[in-house]
């Protein structure tokens, strides 16, 4: 498959609103289309499937055009090689796992880049090919979809929400699954979400969408740190840092994670050393004083300098953007406290963190 981005340049008009997008996505991993209900997102799959036709598009996948209204081309749903994952996994009820599956790899191409097997091995579901469909788990039924759809030797995988219908537990089964997808196929993936922790864990592009337009588009650990991205804003922002697993405080359960320029104290999930991990820290997790703080109880404490200040969702508070060489926090303060203190664009600070979440 060719390393070229994808492009996605589309207008589809709505009775509330016009969907109207212009991307490039890289051409590995998953690209994530984030935004509130009703902004567009699936309305931009469904157009990328060929199940709706927009006015006018191109819809370029690296070397092959799926759609390019200026040159007259429409390559209709069942000769595009894509698989789709729906909400509610759509399972052919009279057929067991392995029937399912037998019928995606005979849709497939003839030219075989991945063996059934393979994927049964990569979702972990080797013992659920004599069950019935009506006998699994909703969490089962997602990962049977999926195989089913990878089964078809996609060039791309289209997935639409494909938790929602799962309660919190199921939801934290399948992630993982999603996790080694993303890590271990070369298939890129466009991935519809309205979740934010799904975003942290699964997001290497994140696109968002709003009433129909793109407000922020790029690798998701800037666009999670952008204070002028609205959609995000609520209690859902904060950066995404990545490290590798270096110490382990057995006595304490701690591990710490190093990163470019820095390092954070994190909950001992066993992880092993060398071991790539996402963190998440959340604005309102993240405190600000203006000397180095000492006796205190919080942990991780970081050298940053205040790139930006912003008025938050409400004016009590302000979003600060905080820098130190490529890392990048955000904090979450009164008004007040910004005001007490002095903050100002430029300005030194200690950043404490008070709790930071392992997302991978």
């Amino acid at each position: 498959m060719s390393d070229s981005a994808h492009r996605i340049r589309l207008l589809l008009s709505r009775s509330a609103f016009a969907l109207e997008v212009d991307v490039s996505l890289p051409a590995r991993g998953i690209s994530v289309l984030f935004g509130p209900s009703g902004s567009g997102k699936t309305s931009l799959l469904r157009c990328v499937a060929g199940l709706e036709r927009p006015s006018r598009a191109l819809v370029q996948l690296g070397e092959a055009v799926w759609q390019d209204d200026a040159q007259n081309i429409f390559v209709p749903t069942w000769r595009r090689p894509l698989g789709y994952v729906f909400q509610e996994a759509s399972l052919f009820e009279h057929l067991d796992v392995e029937g399912n599956l037998r019928y995606g790899q005979r849709s497939g191409t003839q030219n075989n880049s991945m063996a059934l097997n393979a994927v049964v091995e990569l979702l972990g579901i080797g013992a659920l090919m004599k069950r019935r469909c009506h006998t699994l788990s909703g969490g089962e039924r997602q990962r049977v979809a999926i195989a089913r759809a990878l089964a078809t030797q996609p060039r791309l995988l289209l997935l639409d929400e494909p938790l929602a219908s799962l309660d919190h537990a199921r939801r934290q089964d399948i992630l993982p699954w999603l996790e080694r997808l993303r890590d271990e196929l070369a298939i890129p993936m466009l991935y519809v979400t309205h979740a934010a922790d799904e975003v942290a864990r699964l997001a290497d592009t994140l696109v968002v969408l709003d009433q129909g337009r793109v407000v922020a588009a790029g690798p998701v650990a800037e666009v999670l740190a952008n204070v002028n991205t609205p959609v995000l804003l609520g209690e859902d922002v904060g950066a995404l840092l990545v490290g590798t697993v270096q110490e382990r405080d057995t006595a304490w359960h701690l591990a710490r994670v190093d990163f470019e320029s820095g390092s954070l104290w994190v909950r001992d999930n066993a992880l092993p050393f060398g071991q790539r991990v996402r963190l998440r820290v959340l604005a309102r997790d993240v405190s600000l004083a203006t000397v180095k703080p000492e006796q205190t109880s919080i942990q991780n404490v970081l050298h940053m300098h205040i790139e930006t200040i912003v008025p938050d969702i409400h004016p009590s508070q302000v979003l600060i953007r905080l820098r130190n060489d490529s890392t990048v926090l955000l904090s979450r303060i009164t008004a007040r406290s910004a005001s007490v203190l002095g903050l100002y664009s430029g300005m030194p600070v200690w950043a404490q963190v008070k709790s930071v979440a392992v997302v991978q």
